[in-house]
C-alpha cells in the first residue's frame, strides 16, 4: 500500500446546535481495508453521508482520490462518485426492474465503457461472486446473499480506488454474511481497492487491516 485514498482532516457536522462530528482526523491508505465501529448515534452514518457527498460539513476538509470534497461543484462530486468510488449498502440498493446482469453492468454504462468491455467486466465479476448462472434474474428472484454478492459486483465494475460499506452483512444470516465478506476481501485484495467497513459486528472486522473506533462523534482509538 501506499499513499493515501481517503484523508479526513479536523471534520465538523452539526444539526442545529447539535454538533455530531467533532474534529474527526483519519486516513485510509490505497489499498487498505479499514473497519469503522462505534454504536448507533456515535456519528457513523453521518460520516459516510459526508464522505459520499450527500451531507455537507462545517469545518475540516475531505480528500478522495486526491479530490477535495469541499471545493467540488456538483458536478465534480457527481464524477467522484462515478468514477472513484463504490458503495455497498445494508440494504443491497439494487433495482427492481433490471436483471443481476443489467444492475451489474449499469456503473459501466454511467462512465461510458464500451458494450464489448462492458459485457467482459461483467461476465468476469459474475463469476467471480459466483452468480453467473443467476445473470437473468431480477433480485426479487434472488436470495439476500445473492443480492448482496450482486451489490459487490456492481460496487466494483467501474474499478474504483475505495469502497464504502454500510453494514454490508446487516440483513444477512450468519453463513450468507461470511461469504460475502470472503468474497468483499478477495475482490478488494484482487483489484487492489480501498475499503471503508461501517459495521457493529466484531466478527465483520476480521477481514481489515486495521479498526477505528467512534463514540459520540469522536475517534477514539487513533488509525
Amino acid at each position: 500500500m501506499s499513499g493515501q485514498i481517503l484523508e479526513v482532516s479536523g471534520l465538523k457536522k452539526r444539526y442545529g446546535a447539535v454538533e455530531v462530528l467533532h474534529g474527526l482526523d483519519f486516513a485510509v491508505a490505497a489499498g487498505e481495508r479499514v473497519a469503522l465501529m462505534g454504536p448507533s448515534g456515535s456519528g457513523k452514518s453521518t460520516l459516510l453521508n459526508c464522505l459520499s457527498g450527500i451531507e455537507r460539513w462545517e469545518a475540516g476538509s475531505i480528500v478522495i482520490d486526491g479530490f477535495d470534497l469541499g471545493t467540488a461543484d456538483r458536478g465534480g462530486l457527481e464524477r467522484l462518485r462515478r468514477e472513484a468510488i463504490g458503495y455497498i449498502f445494508q440494504a443491497f440498493h439494487l433495482l427492481p426492474t433490471l436483471s443481476a446482469y443489467e444492475n451489474v453492468e449499469l456503473p459501466g454504462q454511467l462512465i461510458g465503457m464500451l458494450a464489448a468491455e462492458r459485457g467482459e467486466r461483467v461476465a468476469e465479476l459474475l463469476e467471480a461472486v459466483g452468480l453467473s448462472h443467476r445473470a437473468g434474474h431480477r433480485p426479487d428472484a434472488l436470495s439476500g446473499g445473492e443480492r448482496q454478492r450482486v451489490a459487490l459486483a456492481r460496487a466494483i465494475m467501474h474499478r474504483p480506488r475505495l469502497i464504502l460499506a454500510d453494514e454490508p452483512t446487516g440483513s444477512l444470516d450468519s453463513r450468507a454474511g461470511a461469504q460475502v465478506l470472503d468474497l468483499l476481501k478477495q475482490l478488494s485484495q484482487d483489484h487492489g481497492i480501498a475499503l471503508l467497513l461501517v459495521t457493529h459486528d466484531p466478527a465483520t472486522t476480521e477481514i481489515c487491516d486495521r479498526t477505528v473506533h467512534m463514540r459520540d462523534g469522536r475517534i477514539q482509538e487513533a488509525p
